[in-house]
């Protein structure tokens, strides 16, 4: 438990910073084995002929799928699949850490044969108190999702705690 903990000038000059992009591929296998994996039954996530009947050129990505990273042994994160260099750290000092939640907004539709390009920005860090856990640093990461069109499709802001 952090009972003092300042925001330092050199972790605010951090607020900005972002990760290269990298690559996110949506097939027709990962719609299906994601879908099969929370439980989703509509056809249009299984079926490509479901799926043009709704209207879509292929199966379409469940909520919350937004592809799978590009896995490049060496280069990725073994835990998250995403680059290991160049993605945006604040030097804090905390060793407590808890997931501050996800929201994610759509801009386009994304289906099996979308590339998408990924973009996470440091977007935000404060300090709040908790009585239980003491000062704590929310860092808020903003994630872009464009597709091989050049077109923005969603966008995930989530928030991780550290105290």
């Amino acid at each position: 438990m952090a009972k003092e903990f300042e925001l330092t000038d050199a972790m605010r000059s951090r607020i900005g910073d972002q990760s290269p992009p990298w690559t996110h591929e949506v097939t027709t296998t990962s719609v299906r084995a994601f879908a099969r994996g929370v439980g989703y039954t509509d056809p249009v996530y299984f079926d490509p002929e479901a799926a043009r009947k709704a209207g879509y050129p292929d199966l379409p990505a469940p909520p919350t799928y937004l592809g799978t990273p590009v896995f490049i042994p060496g280069v990725c994160s073994d835990t998250f699949s995403g680059p290991v260099e160049g993605r945006p750290t604040v030097d804090h000092g905390l060793k407590g850490l808890l997931d501050g939640g996800t929201e994610t907004e759509y801009h386009g539709r994304i289906c099996a044969g979308d590339r998408l390009e990924v973009v996470t920005r440091l977007a935000d860090l404060t300090v709040r108190e908790s009585r239980s856990l003491g000062k704590m640093l929310i860092v808020t990461q903003e994630t872009t999702y464009t597709n091989q069109h050049g077109e923005r499709v969603a966008t995930q802001r989530s928030q991780v705690i550290h105290y």
